[in-house]
């Protein structure tokens, strides 16, 4: 009885303010599930699919171009291949219930990128396997590389959930916002796209009018409740994407709806929710959901 009640002190305790209380809401999403992975989903075999082993699919978006999907893990990620005529970039890496990088090498002999959209355990692959690894020149980041090396923190990961431990990087270069990234014939641009996480970033291929966008946008639920993520972060990175991209931009984000079809949004997708988080901001409608 006693150890009941100083547990409900606590409770009350970090639910005294607002970053406690996502604080708390992550550290119970974490207990709920369980410290593993659930069961790998399985499918029936579609002609207009196109399996790389028995985990992974491949789409190709365009030239160059390639979604490389997982829809065997129960959040269905994507990620993204993307390639020029000397170097390619890789788009989040999954997490890591399966090595992506010999998948990635049967698509392409170029020298490889790896760019995490966000630190989050789903994208960051537990220990990406990739020698060069980029990261978006922050300085809340930047003061915590030791050596160049770098470890996201227990909120930025959340890898404690399905039982994924924080993995530790050697950043080989530091990514400036609004820099862009040649890959020879193809650049892509830098934007810090902070909403869902602090650390989230998007990539603008303008010449292709393609947007990855990691976890900021996607078909689904959208989360900007944890313990690093922020609605007015998530308004602002709203406007400046749109100062950004084309009308006719297609938006590829990291999580599906439909297990086996690439995640495709639009420009207006994203107009909707910039005007969204407006009415929200306004009080004009009220947001729904757990949190």
């Amino acid at each position: 009885m006693k150890r009941l009640i100083l547990l409900l002190l606590v409770v009350v305790v970090l639910a005294a303010t607002y970053q406690e209380r996502r604080v708390l809401f992550a550290y119970l999403f974490v207990l709920q599930s369980g410290g593993a992975p659930p069961e790998l989903r399985t499918y029936a075999s579609d002609p207009g699919i196109t399996w790389l082993d028995d985990y992974y699919t491949v789409d190709q978006i365009g030239p160059g171009t390639y979604a490389i999907g997982e829809p065997r893990y129960h959040q269905l990620n994507f990620n993204y291949l993307i390639t020029g005529t000397e170097r390619a970039v890789v788009f989040d890496a999954g997490p890591g219930v399966r090595d992506i990088r010999p998948v990635v090498e049967q698509l392409t002999d170029l020298p490889i990128t790896f760019i995490p959209s966000h630190f989050h355990y789903d994208h960051v692959g537990g220990q990406v396997s990739f020698e060069d690894i980029a990261v978006v020149d922050l300085p809340f980041l930047r003061e915590r590389a030791r050596g160049g090396l770098l470890q996201p923190t227990w909120s930025e990961h959340l890898g404690e959930a399905e039982g994924f431990a924080q993995p530790q990087w050697r950043v080989s270069s530091w990514l400036e916002v609004g820099s862009e990234i040649d890959l020879g014939g193809r650049r892509l641009t830098v934007v810090y796209t902070p909403g869902h996480t602090t650390d989230s970033i998007s990539l603008w291929d303008a010449s292709n009018a393609l947007l990855f966008s990691g976890d900021y946008l996607y078909p689904g639920y959208l989360y900007g409740f944890l313990p690093n993520s922020s609605m007015g972060d998530y308004l602002r990175s709203s406007e400046r994407l749109l100062g950004v991209i084309a009308d006719d931009a297609i938006v590829l984000g990291a999580h599906g709806v439909q297990p086996l079809t690439t995640p495709r949004l639009s420009a207006e997708d994203l107009r909707q929710l910039k005007l969204g988080l407006e009415a929200l901001r306004d009080g004009e409608i009220e947001g729904t959901g757990t949190y």
